[in-house]
C-alpha cells in the first residue's frame, strides 16, 4: 500500500483527515468514488430560478459593491445583478478579494444555490465566470466527494489525481476478448473516468464497467464459496415437531399468510435432509422475527442449539427480551435463551459461555461475541443472522466451525426482486414476506417543502408533550463543500434552539459501536425524546413509543431507503406519522416522493423509484449508510447485473477452477476479494 503522505501537499494533519473517512492509502483514495457530480448547465433567467435550485445566471451588476465587517467579524461583500426578468442579491463571506471582479455595469455568470426570502432571491458564495469561460464549462461534470471538516473538495480531487499518477496501474483481470464481448472499457480507464469524466457519456461507460466488476466478482466469489459448502453433507437432520404447531396456536395473534408460507418453506428445508441456506426477506415490521423464533424452536425440539446474531447490542438485547417474554408467557417454553454481548461483565459472560457449552442454553442471542474463540457450543444446529449485509463470509465460516455445518437463515429488510436475487445469490432459497400484520396501523405520510418546517417542529413538540418520541434524519454527518444538505451535527443545535428543554441526541456512522449502542439504548428506554440521525437507524431496534419520523432533504434519498426509514415508526398501537421535507421541490421530485403516499410495498416502491430515475440518472447523491456495492445499484444496473451473472456462469462452465493462463489475474483478484470484500455473501 502507498502511504498518503507520499502525495504532494499531504502531511500528517491532512492524512489524519482522510483517516477519519477510512482512507489510509493511495489505493483507498482511488477506490473512494465521488458521491455526486456537479453538472454545469446553461445559464437560466432570474425569473426561472426557484428556492434550493443550483443554477447559473448571466446578469449585469447594477448595484454598488458593498464591503463591511459584521459584529461577528465576518468580512461581507455584496451586490445586485439584474436581467430582463428580475434581480438577484449576491453575497460572499470572508472573501474580500472578489471585489476586484465585481465591476458595476459588467456582465458575468454567477453560479450557486438560490435562496428565496421575503426580500427576494439571494445567492451566497456564488462562483464567478466570464461568459465565454462559462460556455466552456457547460455540460462538464465536477466530482464531489464525501468530506470531513477541514478537507475541501478541491483538495480531495487533487489528492485523487496525484494518487493515480503515483500508484502503479494494475493489470486488467478481464482479457480484451471478454471486454469486447460485453462492451466494457479497460478497468483503469474506467477508474480514471469515474473520478474525472469528460462528459456524461464518459461517466456512463465508466460506471458500467465498475458496476460490472462489482457484480462479477461478487457473483463469482459466491458461486465458488457455495460450491465448497455444497460438498459438505448436513450432519443435523431435523424432524418436524408438533410443538411448532402448538406455538402457533398459543400466539396471541394469527400469522399472516405470507408469514405462514415463509415458515413452511423454512420448515421443509430444515427437515429435508440437506443443509439449509435461505434468505428471509420482508419489509420492516412484516414479522420476520417470529418466523425466525419458530425455526429456533424446531432446532431446540430436535436436541440442537440455535444462535441468533444481530448487528448491534441494542438489537440483540431486544430480540432476547422478546424471546424471554414469549418464554415466560408459556408460548415458547422450551427455548432456554441466553444473551451474550461484549459489554457484559466478566462473571455474566462466563456464566453465559458455560450455559452454551453445557447445552443448558437452547438458544443463544448476541452480536459478534457469539463467534469469539472463548465460545464453545454444545450442538449448534441453526444460525440466524439479522440484516445479512452486516455479516461477511469469515463470520459465518467461524460459526460453521463451531457446529457441524449448521443450517443458515439470513433475514433482510432490503427489497430485492426475485429475478435479481437469483442472479446475485445463485440458487440460494429465498422466502419473501410480502404482507403486513393486520394490527399495524398505516403511517400517515406527507411530502412538504422547507417552509413547512416550523409547523413540523410544533407538531413534534406536541407529540413529545404527549410523552412520545421522534426520529429526525439528515443525509449528512457534517457540512460538506459542494453539497447543499442538512447535516446532523448542525441540526442538533437547531433542534435544541427550536425545542429547548427537550432531551435530544445525535447518532451517526462515525461514532463507535459502543457510542451508537449507548445512544440507541437511551432512546429505546425513553430518556432521549428526539434522535437526530443519519440512515444508520435504518437497521435498528423497535421503539413503539416513537411515532414521528421526519426526513430532511428527502429528495436526496432513494425511495427504498425512505420507505425503510418510515418503517422505524408505527411499531406500537398509536397513530404514527412520517414527514418528508424536500430541500428542493420540483414537479419531478414531488412526483417521485408522492409514490410513498400511494404505496407501503417496499419492493414496489423500489421498482417505481428505478423506473422514474432511469439508468441514466447518475448525478444524485449516493445514500449514506452501509451498502453492498460502492457504485453498482441492483435496480439501476439490472441489465449489467444480469450480464455479470451470465458471464460468471459461462466462465465457470468453461473453466470451473480458473486454471487458464488468461484467468490468473482474476484468481489473484478473487483471493483478495474473499479476504477483504465478502460482506454480504451468504453461505
Amino acid at each position: 500500500m502507498t502511504e498518503l503522505t507520499k502525495l504532494k501537499g499531504i502531511g500528517p494533519k491532512t492524512a489524519a483527515l482522510f483517516d477519519k473517512l477510512g482512507i489510509r492509502s493511495c489505493e483507498d483514495l482511488i477506490g473512494t468514488y465521488p458521491v455526486h457530480y456537479d453538472a454545469y448547465e446553461p445559464p437560466i433567467k432570474i425569473g426561472e430560478a426557484a428556492d434550493g435550485m443550483t443554477c447559473a445566471i448571466l446578469g449585469r451588476i447594477t448595484g454598488n459593491v458593498s464591503f463591511f465587517t459584521s459584529a461577528r467579524n465576518l468580512k461581507i461583500v455584496s451586490t445586485v445583478i439584474r436581467d430582463e426578468t428580475g434581480s438577484l442579491k449576491l453575497t460572499w463571506y470572508n472573501m474580500p478579494y472578489v471585489r476586484q471582479r465585481l465591476i458595476k455595469g459588467s456582465f458575468l455568470v454567477f453560479r450557486g444555490v438560490i435562496r428565496a426570502s421575503r426580500n427576494g432571491l439571494t445567492m451566497d458564495h456564488p462562483e464567478i465566470f466570464a461568459p465565454g469561460i462559462y460556455d466552456n464549462k457547460v455540460k462538464t461534470l465536477t466530482p464531489v466527494y464525501g468530506l470531513t471538516k477541514g478537507l475541501s473538495n478541491n483538495a480531495f480531487g487533487k489528492a485523487v489525481a496525484g494518487a493515480m499518477e503515483l500508484v502503479e496501474r494494475r493489470e486488467d483481470y478481464l482479457p480484451s476478448t471478454y471486454r469486447q464481448l460485453y462492451g466494457l472499457r479497460p478497468e483503469w480507464e474506467a477508474v480514471q473516468a469515474i473520478h474525472f469524466p469528460k462528459n456524461q457519456e464518459d461517466l456512463v461507460a465508466a460506471r458500467r464497467r465498475i458496476a460490472f466488476d462489482e457484480f462479477f466478482l461478487f457473483i463469482l466469489a459466491l458461486r465458488l464459496l457455495r460450491r465448497k459448502t455444497d460438498e459438505t453433507e448436513e450432519a443435523y437432520v431435523f424432524e418436524k415437531s408438533w410443538e411448532t404447531e402448538n406455538i402457533l396456536e398459543r400466539l396471541p395473534y394469527d400469522l399472516t399468510k405470507a408469514q405462514l408460507r415463509a415458515w413452511h418453506e423454512i420448515e421443509n428445508d430444515l427437515t429435508g435432509g440437506r443443509r439449509m441456506a435461505r434468505l428471509l426477506q420482508g419489509d420492516v415490521g412484516s414479522g420476520k422475527t417470529i418466523v425466525s423464533f419458530l425455526a429456533l424452536a424446531l432446532a431446540v425440539e430436535n436436541g440442537c442449539q440455535g444462535a441468533l446474531m444481530a448487528p448491534t447490542e441494542v438489537l440483540a438485547r431486544q430480540h432476547y427480551e422478546n424471546l424471554c417474554h414469549l418464554t415466560e408467557a408459556g408460548i415458547l417454553p422450551s427455548l432456554r435463551p441466553v444473551l451474550l454481548v461484549s459489554s457484559m461483565g466478566a462473571a455474566a459472560a462466563r456464566e453465559a459461555r458455560e450455559a452454551i457449552a453445557s447445552g443448558e442454553a437452547g438458544v443463544v442471542i448476541g452480536t459478534h461475541a457469539l463467534i469469539q474463540n472463548k465460545v464453545s457450543y454444545h450442538k449448534l444446529g441453526l444460525v440466524i443472522t439479522d440484516e445479512q449485509h452486516r455479516f461477511g463470509v469469515e463470520q459465518r465460516k467461524t460459526f460453521s466451525e463451531k457446529g457441524i455445518e449448521p443450517h443458515m437463515l439470513v433475514m433482510s429488510a432490503t427489497p430485492i426482486p426475485r429475478t435479481l436475487a437469483v442472479a446475485v445469490y445463485g440458487d440460494m432459497a429465498i422466502s419473501v414476506i410480502d404482507e403486513m400484520p393486520k394490527a399495524r396501523r398505516p403511517i400517515k405520510t406527507c411530502v412538504v417543502g422547507t417552509e413547512y418546517r416550523p409547523t413540523a417542529f410544533k407538531f413534534i413538540k406536541d407529540r413529545v408533550g404527549e410523552g412520545r418520541q421522534v426520529y429526525i434524519v439528515c443525509p449528512m454527518i457534517e457540512a460538506s463543500e459542494g453539497l447543499e444538505a442538512e447535516n446532523v451535527l448542525d441540526y442538533i443545535n437547531r433542534v435544541k434552539k427550536e425545542l429547548p428543554g427537550i432531551p435530544a441526541a445525535v447518532l451517526h456512522g462515525r461514532m463507535s459501536a459502543e457510542e451508537k449502542d449507548n445512544v440507541m439504548k437511551a432512546f429505546s428506554e425513553g430518556s432521549i425524546s428526539i434522535l437526530v440521525a443519519t440512515t444508520v437507524i435504518e437497521v435498528g431496534v423497535d421503539v413503539p413509543n416513537a411515532v414521528v419520523m421526519m426526513v430532511e432533504n428527502a429528495e436526496r434519498f432513494g425511495l427504498a431507503t425512505l420507505h425503510q426509514l418510515r418503517g422505524r415508526v408505527g411499531r406500537g398501537s398509536e397513530q404514527s406519522y412520517c414527514i418528508y421535507i424536500a430541500g428542493m421541490m420540483t414537479d419531478a421530485i414531488r412526483e417521485r416522493l408522492d409514490i410513498l403516499n400511494k404505496s407501503h410495498d417496499g419492493l414496489e416502491i423500489a421498482r417505481k423509484d428505478y423506473e422514474l430515475r432511469g439508468p441514466g440518472d447518475l448525478l444524485g447523491i449516493r445514500q449514506s449508510g452501509e451498502t453492498l456495492f460502492k457504485a453498482a445499484d441492483i435496480f439501476r444496473d439490472e441489465e449489467v447485473l444480469k450480464m455479470a451473472g451470465d458471464a460468471a456462469t459461462a466462465l465457470l462452465t468453461d473453466d470451473p477452477h480458473l486454471f487458464g493462463e488468461e484467468w490468473q489475474e482474476l484468481s489473484k483478484r478473487l483471493d483478495r476479494y474473499l479476504k477483504e470484500e465478502t460482506t454480504g455473501i451468504i453461505l
